[in-house]
């Protein structure tokens, strides 16, 4: 999992767009930092060995999550303090980052699963193919942690994690898609 080439400074694009989370801030980049899915970290000791991208981010001391998807990094805020300068910051230490040519992720969070039963491979199917995309325009993502018995256990992660409209996407989006989909399903519960 690594940058294509090490890029010029002109090459280098990171945009910031703001999120339906007032506490984290999506930065948009032309560089292909993983090929699928994110890497959440919600601590610098996490990110340790894990992720020299998302460890340099936690250095601002304002920056208290980093996850990194396939284009695009979202951090989120401790405080909204001095919001301009940690702006900056992060857009400075993402760009340099990505002008070293090291690899944004080295070991995912993932562990392996066991086999997925019928239901819980149509479940991630929407996920995969329908909500996740709309969702990461946001700079979140929503990962599948389990099925149980007519209970689907999403994880929401990024600037869904914590969002205020964030129950609201839950129970009236995806909740609403899974039962049209899978009619066993009776509740989508975050974790």
């Amino acid at each position: 999992m690594s940058t294509t080439a090490s890029p010029s400074s002109s090459e280098v694009s990171v945009i910031l767009e703001f999120t339906p989370n007032p506490d984290t801030l999506k930065y948009a980049t032309n560089i292909t930092l993983l090929p699928t899915g994110v890497a959440n970290f919600t601590s610098k000791s996490a990110a340790e060995n894990k992720s020299a991208l998302a460890s340099k981010l936690f250095e601002i001391e304002n920056i208290s999550a980093v996850m990194i998807g396939k284009n695009f990094v979202t951090v989120t805020l401790s405080n909204q303090d001095d919001l301009m300068a940690t702006n900056e910051l992060t857009q400075r230490a993402i760009r340099e980052f990505l002008n070293s040519g090291q690899p944004p992720v080295t070991s995912t969070n993932e562990t392996p699963t066991a086999p997925l039963t019928e239901i819980e491979s149509k479940i991630v199917e929407i996920l995969d193919k329908e909500i996740r995309p709309a969702v990461a325009m946001d700079g979140g993502d929503i990962s599948f942690e389990k099925y149980e018995d007519g209970f689907v256990y999403l994880k929401m992660q990024g600037s869904c994690a914590g969002c205020p409209s964030s129950m609201m996407t839950l129970k009236m989006g995806v909740e609403t898609r899974l039962r049209e989909a899978i009619p066993e399903i009776q509740e989508v519960i975050p974790v």
